[in-house]
């Protein structure tokens, strides 16, 4: 006990208390630099059920993890299936696929506002060369959350694919020995037999981690969008910023908040209970 304790004393410090004073706040009309505020009960709350700008953002958030989930754990298996079969260029491939994690996303935001950018960017100059024209990237309301939601994959891919070699290492190699002596010779036929199943363990922990960090988006649409435009791209986190950054409602932004983290939990408890129907330990 007296081992845990200094844990338990940082989770209280820097967790617990913390949420206390978030939902103390949520439930009053405080906003930043106020002197004396009141109680308004769950008044933020069913502001925000009726609030059209929290609707979109939650929505463009659903719409982005909708799009970076599937993208970012389906890639990161396939690359993982592909280097994982290297033997002398691994590490090489692996460290190419792993640097977008270890690099700061708001440095590499910059970096892709010059690649998308309409007239100086490449990758338009390439469009152009091959007779599309110019594309919007970022300015055109139905591009932009697409685009940021690829970037956000970009990034996500070799996370992934580092936790999917892992447990690509620990199939033993006996059981695809003994699936060729089967007549399971073809390599689709060992994925969807072998090495599919003994990833479900894996596969179930990379879609909850990959679902967390596609919601907490932020950085990508802080520093290349700005939620726009015309809100095209705001989401969840980067509307509370605003109400409590830019508009210093606090507690509107603290009850904001407070409905972030029930709803990634629910959504991540969901999860959790279908996925591990299907696992196979």
């Amino acid at each position: 006990m007296g081992f845990a304790f200094p844990a338990f004393l940082l989770l209280l410090v820097i967790i617990i208390t913390p949420l206390i004073v978030l939902f103390y706040l949520s439930l009053t009309d405080y906003e930043l630099g106020a002197l004396d505020f009141r109680s308004v009960g769950l008044g933020n709350f069913q502001k925000a059920m009726s609030d059209p700008v929290f609707r979109r953002s939650l929505w463009n958030t659903v719409l982005y993890v909708s799009i970076v989930l599937p993208g970012a754990v389906g890639l990161g298996l396939l690359v993982a299936v592909l280097v994982h079969s290297r033997k002398r260029t691994r590490s090489f491939y692996e460290m190419i696929y792993f640097l977008p994690v270890t690099s700061t996303l708001i440095a590499m935001a910059t970096v892709w506002q010059v690649l998308l950018h309409p007239r100086l960017g490449p990758i338009n100059a390439f469009l152009r060369q091959i007779g599309i024209g110019e594309v919007a990237f970022l300015s055109d309301p139905s591009l932009a959350l697409p685009t940021i939601a690829v970037i956000g994959i970009w990034q996500l891919v070799g996370f992934n694919m580092v936790l999917f070699l892992a447990g690509l290492s620990a199939i033993p190699k006996d059981l695809y020995e003994a699936a060729e002596i089967d007549g399971c010779a073809n390599g689709i036929d060992r994925f969807l037999t072998i090495t599919w199943p003994l990833l479900g363990p894996t596969t179930m922990f990379v879609i909850i981690t990959t679902s967390i960090t596609a919601f907490k988006v932020f950085d990508t649409v802080a520093v290349m969008t700005r939620g726009g435009p015309a809100g095209a791209s705001e989401v969840l986190l980067y509307a509370v910023y605003l109400e409590g950054f830019q508009y210093f409602h606090t507690a509107y932004a603290a009850a904001l908040t407070i409905i972030f983290l029930v709803f990634i939990l629910i959504f991540s408890v969901i999860q959790t209970f279908v996925i591990d129907r299907r696992v196979h330990y």
